[in-house]
């Protein structure tokens, strides 16, 4: 089950449901372990119409965040990637990693058209996905003591498409 106590999980369920995309919601409670290693859960495995399947990592994020408020911030952890490259490999070829940053808008600005954001529990979100190949390609670190990698805001920006599209 997807962590219902996470406000970004729910909320990109809630979306998944209201479009009627199939999806599988993954038991995050335990992380699984392959070889004596443990890996980090994923989120969900959507399928589209088109017959492809999204192995999908949820980031929450706020639009804009940070003490100087940031937009278009993007960082996930090296376990996020490493992660999702490993179901990548388990699943096969036709399972693509996916991160989908989930943006709660909080301010005038937003990562989306207001047409193309979606209401939950009285906030706004914007979900905006990436693959991961192209993330991994892209990321520079930011903080190795924490292991956390980002892109630049341009090149997230030019990258990364609305979750609709890809879903």
């Amino acid at each position: 089950m997807a962590n219902r106590e996470n406000h970004y999980e729910a909320a990109f369920e809630s979306w998944l449901r209201s479009r009627g995309v199939p999806y599988v919601a993954v038991d995050e409670t335990r992380r699984s372990l392959l070889a004596q290693a443990s890996i980090k859960s994923l989120d969900f495995i959507v399928t589209t119409p088109q017959g492809v399947s999204w192995l999908v990592d949820v980031k929450g994020r706020l639009f804009p965040g940070g003490r100087r408020r940031q937009y278009w911030r993007n960082w996930s952890t090296l376990d996020d990637l490493e992660g999702l490259a490993c179901w990548e490999r388990l699943f096969g070829e036709r399972f693509h990693g996916l991160f989908v940053f989930a943006y709660n808008v909080i301010g005038t600005r937003s990562p989306l058209p207001a047409e193309r954001l979606f209401s939950f529990r009285g906030r706004s979100y914007g979900f905006v996905g990436i693959r991961l190949e192209q993330y991994m390609w892209n990321a520079r670190p930011i903080s190795p003591r924490w292991g956390t990698v980002a892109m630049s805001a341009r090149q997230f920006v030019r990258l990364a498409r609305p979750a609709d599209e890809l879903l």
